[in-house]
């Protein structure tokens, strides 16, 4: 009969575990198993901190929906979201850099033609957003399916105002130089849901719930990796603390102010207006 304590339950409840016939669900489980074990001992957890956990825990899943996913925004807060895609999707030179989905794609976007105004009478800044795909090599892909969405000048986006009509988001598809794009307007920067257990973690510990204002990007084209990335407005005061550790350099666009003239589609451009450009490159798929 064995006697267990904090110093030989570890290995015990590692070894119950040993005859696991999957091998990367055993691998899974008995590292789980050893590093929560680490994180008790190390912190010293006390009965009503863990009881505190159950409970926090609870009211994480009461809040998950069809609509809304508190476990997601905690992996989010907590770094594990953007660290599972970084291990996911180590990139070769030339490649695009991703983020997150995000909890706004809600599947296959209307076709658009190049030059279309997605923005329709949002009130904002105009932009003109044009990009290419091509592969690391810089060779162009045509027929890329490039998805795009984003929030309206006051950081929310048309899933959240329930538009009957799409409204900021749309699919367009590459042309023979792997370019496409779009008029729109300038997004502004928005609160991730802070009304539950996720937010009370993040005003307890003092963090804001803020993301920097971004254009989401998913590119999907044949014998390549699906991208998922975004493209951050410049001079967003969250750039530097994005709730959900999102943010990489590569992925900060430029904004080119423009007054008048005409867009790059030939169409007629406002007095003021702003243009971004930007070179998109997919990852082969391995053979």
């Amino acid at each position: 009969m064995l006697s267990f304590d904090e110093h030989n339950l570890t290995d015990e409840v590692v070894n119950r575990f040993a005859e696991c016939h999957d091998p990367r669900l055993k691998q899974v489980i008995q590292a789980l198993v050893r590093h929560a074990h680490a994180f008790v001992k190390e912190v010293e957890l006390t009965e009503a901190e863990w009881i505190a956990a159950i409970g926090f825990l609870t009211r994480t899943g009461h809040m998950c929906d069809d609509k809304r996913q508190e476990f997601i925004l905690l992996s989010d807060v907590l770094g594990i979201s953007m660290l599972v895609d970084a291990i996911n999707h180590r990139m070769p030179d030339g490649a695009t850099e991703t983020t997150v989905l995000g909890p706004f794609y809600l599947g296959e976007h209307r076709v658009t033609p190049y030059g279309a105004d997605i923005a329709a009478n949002e009130p904002g800044e105009r932009l003109f957003v044009e990009g290419t795909v091509s592969s690391p090599g810089g060779a162009p892909i045509a027929g890329a399916a490039v998805d795009i969405w984003h929030s309206d000048d006051e950081g929310f986006y048309d899933a959240q105002k329930g538009t009957e009509e799409p409204s900021l988001r749309a699919r367009f598809i590459t042309d023979a130089e792997g370019r496409f794009g779009f008029r729109t307007i300038v997004p502004s920067s928005y609160p991730i849901p802070h009304d539950g257990p996720v937010g009370q973690l993040l005003e307890a510990t003092k963090r804001h719930p803020m993301r920097p204002a971004h254009i989401h990007f998913r590119i999907a084209a044949p014998g390549h990796e699906t991208l998922v990335t975004h493209l951050f407005m410049p001079g967003d005061p969250w750039l530097e603390s994005d709730a959900v550790f999102g943010v990489k350099e590569s992925l900060v666009a430029t904004l080119d102010g423009r007054a008048g003239g005409a867009y790059p589609d030939g169409s007629p451009a406002p007095a003021s207006w702003q243009l971004l450009r930007h070179g998109f490159g997919l990852k082969p798929v391995a053979a």
